[in-house]
């Protein structure tokens, strides 16, 4: 089973959840796991400027992927920070040129999941991870989550 986590991370917050989240699938029996990033839009001078062009140096090692690539892959785990309750542009951007895809039905049946992160307690999680499955549901994807029932980070001792 092949499995990608496909990325944007600006500060390196999400690469190091897409690490954490590519263990975690390395731990089931016969999945190869690998990792990936969308391209960045930003242009370099405003990354220096915000102080995220040295913090994308961590994961600078990991191969960007193309949107035909996703096809390759049986179990697609997306992950994205928010940005005003959606996902970042460039995740969206990566996402628009999956058109071909959708024409050719090469993602149904695959499945997927989305992970974010935000910089507040009420920073739009929920509404970032709802508005990623749209597109997903368009491709025909199984839509796989964690259960309210699993302990979480912030309840497990």
């Amino acid at each position: 089973m092949k499995v990608s986590i496909v990325f944007y991370s600006m500060y390196g917050h999400i690469y190091k959840m897409a690490e954490a989240v590519a263990t975690g699938a390395r731990e089931v029996a016969g999945a190869e796991v690998s990792l990936f990033q969308v391209p960045e839009l930003v242009p370099d001078e405003v990354l220096k400027s915000a102080g995220a062009f040295e913090a994308r140096k961590a994961f600078a090692h990991v191969p960007v992927m193309k949107p035909e690539q996703l096809a390759e892959a049986d179990c697609i785990i997306f992950g994205t920070p928010t940005r005003f309750g959606n996902m970042a542009a460039q995740m969206k951007n990566f996402l628009d040129q999956t058109g071909g895809l959708w024409m050719k039905g090469a993602l149904i049946g695959k499945v997927a999941s989305v992970f974010t992160s935000t910089a507040s307690q009420h920073g739009g999680q929920e509404s970032t991870i709802l508005t990623f499955h749209v597109p997903l549901l368009h491709h025909e994807m199984l839509l796989v989550g964690k259960p309210y029932t699993e302990p979480t980070m912030t309840n497990m001792d």
